[in-house]
C-alpha cells in the first residue's frame, strides 16, 4: 500500500493506493472519493457491542467500512476528516496507540482495535468515559483541528483540555485546575490535564470547544 498526506496541514487529506489484493479499513463517511473497481463493504466495528460502545462512548461512527481491491491493477482510495486540520499516521510494531473521541480515521489489516475505559478522569475532560485502543502491526491514520505536533512525554507534561489527540498508554491522566480556583477563572485556562509517565503524546494545535467558545461570543 502506498499512501500520501496531502494539503497539511489545514486541510489534510489522504491519498491512499492499493495494490492488487490489499485492503483497508477506515471511518464511515471518510471516503471523499474511490476508483470504481475497488469494493467496498460496510460492518459492525467489531461487532455489534463494540461498536455500540465505539459509537456512544467513544465519539466515532457505530460501522466500518473495508475498501478492497480485488482487481489486477492499483487502485486509487482519497480518505479525509471532518474537521479542518492536519492528518498524521503511525507505525505499530507491536505497540499501542490510544486515540482521542473523533481522532480516528483508518488503519491496515493487522492492527486491533479495542475500546476500553478511560477513567472519570477522561470524562471529566470531556473525552468521555472510554477509549479507541489500537494495537498490533500495522498503520494507523488520525486527524486533529489544526496542526499535530509530538511530543516525548518522560516524566511529567501539561496540556490544556482539548488539546489531546492520541497518546501511548503508558501516560496516566490526572485532571485538575490550572491554578487556584480564583486564578483558574481569572486565567481562562480553567482545567488542565497533567500527563505522567513516559511514552509519546500527539497534540493538536487548535481546540474545537475554543472554536465554539468563540463562535458563541459572535453570535450573542
Amino acid at each position: 500500500m502506498k499512501y500520501d498526506i496531502r494539503y497539511k496541514p489545514a486541510f489534510a487529506t489522504l491519498f491512499i493506493t492499493l495494490q492488487p489484493g490489499e485492503r483497508i479499513f477506515a471511518e464511515a463517511g471518510a471516503m471523499a472519493s474511490m476508483a470504481g473497481q475497488l469494493s467496498m463493504s460496510t460492518g459492525f466495528f467489531g461487532g455489534l457491542i463494540p461498536g455500540l460502545l465505539k459509537a456512544f462512548f467513544g465519539g466515532e461512527s457505530l460501522f466500518l467500512n473495508q475498501f478492497a481491491n480485488r482487481t489486477d491493477s492499483p487502485q486509487a482510495l482519497v480518505l479525509t476528516q471532518s474537521t479542518v486540520g492536519d492528518i498524521a499516521r503511525m507505525e505499530l510494531s507491536g505497540n499501542e496507540l490510544c486515540l482521542q473521541p473523533g481522532a480516528y480515521i483508518a488503519h491496515s489489516p493487522g492492527i486491533k482495535v479495542q475500546m476500553q475505559w478511560a477513567g472519570f478522569a477522561s470524562w471529566f475532560a470531556g473525552e468521555g468515559l472510554f477509549k479507541l485502543k489500537l494495537s498490533g502491526r500495522g498503520l494507523v491514520f488520525f486527524g486533529a483541528y489544526g496542526g499535530v505536533s509530538e511530543v516525548d512525554v518522560k516524566d511529567e507534561f501539561v496540556v490544556d483540555n482539548g488539546h489531546l489527540v492520541a497518546y501511548e498508554p503508558g501516560i496516566k491522566m490526572n485532571i485538575g485546575l490550572s491554578g487556584g480556583m480564583v486564578g483558574s477563572i481569572t486565567s481562562g485556562e480553567g482545567f488542565i490535564n497533567r500527563l505522567q509517565g513516559r511514552g509519546k503524546i500527539y497534540l493538536q494545535s487548535r481546540s474545537m470547544d475554543g472554536l465554539v467558545r468563540f463562535l458563541r461570543s459572535k453570535l450573542r
